[in-house]
C-alpha cells in the first residue's frame, strides 16, 4: 500500500537533551563552535567548504541552510568532531580538557563497561513524518556528493546502521557508508569481518532478506558508539546508554521491528536480499584516497522513510586526515589500546597515540617504562595485533616514558636516535585490513603487512645511554620564576 502519513503523536514527547542533535547544536553555539552557512548547493559547494573546514583540526562545525533547491529548515550539519573540544562537550566533559584527558577518560569508560539498555517508547520526534511505498524519496533530503569524483551522493556518513542477529536477537549498530541511488533504493558498504557483513551473511545463507535500519541525523554521541570496536554480542545501545547516563529511547521500525532512536532526524528501514547487488563508490575515504572503487554492494529496498520536521543530515566525511570520520575514533582507540595492553600482561604502558594523520588507525605510539629485555617489542607486537589496533594498521612506534606518544616530533626523533633497524623492527604479513586501504584495494583479499618498531633505548645501554639535552626541573623551574614575563607559555 502507498501512503504518505503525517503522524504527531497527541502529547508532545519530551526533548531528551543528551539524545537530540538539536540540543547539541545549542551547546555548540552557546560555546561558539558553529558555523552557519546559507545558499551552498549540494553538487560541488558543501562538500568543498567542509573539505577546507576539515584541514585544520579545531575549525567550527558547520550547519548549511537555504540548501538550493530544497526547503529552508532541510539543513546539513558537519565537521562536528575534529575538535577535542567538541568531543568533551559531547561527552559531558569541562570542554577545555585536553586530549590526555580524554584518552583516560575513554580508558575509565571502558573498564567500567557502564550498560544501560534502551528503552522502547511508542512516539517521537522521528515519527513528524512517515513515508511508504510510492511516496518514499530519499532524495527529498539534500544529500551531497561530499567529494567531487565520488560515485554518487551518500546519505550515510555520520550514521547508524542497524541489525539484528537472527539467532540470538542481539541489536548491533555500525557507522558504514551508505550511498543514495534511487527515491526507495540504497547500498550499504561493509568489510569484511565487520559486525555488519557478518549479520547480513547469516541471514542469506539461510535464503532470508536481511532486516535493515539506517538513521542518518542522531546526537553525536550516539554516532561515535557506531564508530567504536564494540565486542560481538553486546548491544551498542547499551553502551550508548552508559555512556550519556540514561536509556536511549528507540521506537520499532514498523517493517522490521528494528529499534530506532525516537528523537533521530532521518531514518529509513528495509531489506537486503540475498544476491541484490549494485554498482557502489568510489567515495573519498578516510585513508585520504577515492579508496574501494566501484564495487558492487549490498542492496537496501527502504519500504518506510521517516523524517522530522525541518530534518537535518548529519555527516562525517572521511577524507585526508585529520578528517571527521576517524579523528574522534583517535582518542578512544588509545584508550582502548592502552587497555587492552595491560589485559595481555604488557606492564608500565605510560601512554598510548593512534595518530590522526593515520586516520587514528595506521599510526599507533606506545609509551613504556622499559622493565626488561624484549618488552617494547612484547607491547609493539600486542598493540598491532589486539582487537583496537589490529584493523588496517600500518606502523606502531614503541617509545619511552620520556616522551609524548602524541608529540610526533618527539617521536620522530626518537626513531631518529634510539631505533636501530637490523634490530629494532619487524614486518608482519598478512594482517587484518580493508578494502579502504588503497594498498590493499585492489585485492578480493584485503590483508596487508605492518611494521613495529622499537624506538626505546636498547635496555643493556639504558644507563648508559648518552644524557639528553634538555634543561632539568630544577633549572626551568629557577628561570620561569624570574623572568616569566617573557618566556613563552
Amino acid at each position: 500500500m502507498d501512503a504518505s502519513v503525517k503522524a504527531r503523536p497527541t502529547k508532545k514527547p519530551t526533548i531528551k537533551e543528551r539524545q537530540d542533535l538539536r540540543a547539541w547544536i545549542e551547546k555548540l553555539r552557546a560555546a561558539g563552535e558553529v558555523q552557519d552557512i546559507t545558499g551552498a548547493e549540494r553538487e560541488k559547494e558543501i562538500g568543498g567548504i567542509v573539505d577546507i573546514y576539515q584541514r585544520r583540526i579545531g575549525n567550527k562545525a558547520v550547519l548549511f541552510d537555504d540548501i538550493l533547491g530544497f526547503p529552508r529548515g532541510h539543513r546539513i550539519l558537519a565537521n562536528i568532531l575534529t575538535s577535542v573540544r567538541r568531543i568533551n562537550i559531547t561527552l559531558g566533559l569541562p570542554a577545555d580538557a585536553s586530549a590526555v584527558e580524554l584518552v583516560h577518560y575513554w580508558r575509565r569508560y571502558m573498564k567500567e563497561a557502564k550498560a544501560v539498555p534502551p528503552q522502547t517508547v511508542k512516539s517521537g520526534p522521528l515519527l513528524d513524518n512517515i513515508r511508504t511505498g510510492n511516496d518514499i524519496d530519499i532524495f527529498k533530503i539534500p544529500v551531497p556528493r561530499w567529494h567531487e569524483h565520488d560515485g554518487g551522493h551518500y546519505i550515510g556518513t555520520g550514521d547508524m546502521v542497524i541489525m539484528r542477529d537472527p539467532d540470538t536477537g542481539w541489536i548491533n549498530y555500525g557507522a558504514y557508508r551508505v550511498q543514495a541511488h534511487e527515491p526507495n533504493v540504497a547500498t550499504v558498504m561493509f568489510s569484511k569481518g565487520k559486525h555488519g557483513d557478518i549479520i547480513k551473511r547469516r541471514y542469506h545463507e539461510r535464503g532470508e532478506p536481511c532486516p535493515i535500519a539506517v538513521v542518518a541525523g542522531m546526537h553525536p554521541a550516539l554516532f561515535m558508539i557506531a564508530g567504536l570496536e564494540i565486542p560481538y554480542g553486546k548491544n551498542e545501545y547499551d553502551a550508548a546508554g552508559g555512556l550519556i547516563g540514561e536509556p536511549i529511547e528507540v521506537i520499532a521500525g514498523p517493517r522490521t521491528g528494528l529499534p530506532i532512536p525516537a528523537h533521530a532526524e532521518i531514518a529509513f528501514e528495509g531489506f537486503i536480499h540475498p544476491g541484490d547487488l549494485r554498482d557502489e563508490g568510489p567515495l573519498g575515504e578516510w585513508t585520504g584516497y577515492y579508496a574501494g572503487g566501484l564495487k558492487k554492494e549490498p542492496v537496501i529496498r527502504i519500504e518506510t522513510f521517516m523524517h522530522r520536521d525541518d530534518p537535518i543530515l548529519l555527516g562525517a566525511i572521511p577524507g585526508i586526515p585529520p578528517d571527521d570520520d576517524s579523528f574522534y575514533r583517535g582518542t578512544y582507540r588509545s584508550g582502548a589500546v592502552w587497555n587492552q595492553l595491560e589485559a595481555a600482561g604488557v606492564p608500565e604502558v605510560k601512554g598510548v597515540w593512534a595518530h590522526a594523520a593515520g586516520g587514528s588507525r595506521l599510526w599507533l605510539t606506545v609509551a613504556i617504562r622499559q622493565q626488561y629485555a624484549g618488552h617494547a617489542k612484547q607491547a609493539g607486537l600486542i598493540a598491532s595485533q589486539c582487537h583496537a589496533g589490529a584493523y588496517a594498521n600500518r606502523f606502531v612506534v614503541v617509545v619511552d616514558d620520556d616522551i609524548d606518544p602524541a608529540d610526533m616530533d618527539k617521536v620522530i626523533w626518537a626513531m631518529c636516535t634510539r631505533f636501530d633497524p637490523r634490530e629494532g623492527m619487524e614486518t608482519l604479513r598478512g594482517c587484518w585490513s580493508t578494502a579502504l586501504d588503497p594498498m590493499s584495494y585492489a585485492s578480493d583479499d584485503p590483508r596487508n603487512a605492518r611494521v613495529v618498531i622499537d624506538a626505546c633505548k636498547p635496555f643493556k645501554r639504558r644507563d648508559t645511554f648518552p644524557v639528553v639535552v634538555r634543561a632539568s626541573q630544577e633549572v626551568e623551574d629557577l628561570v620561569r620564576a624570574k623572568f616569566s614575563d617573557v618566556l613563552p607559555r
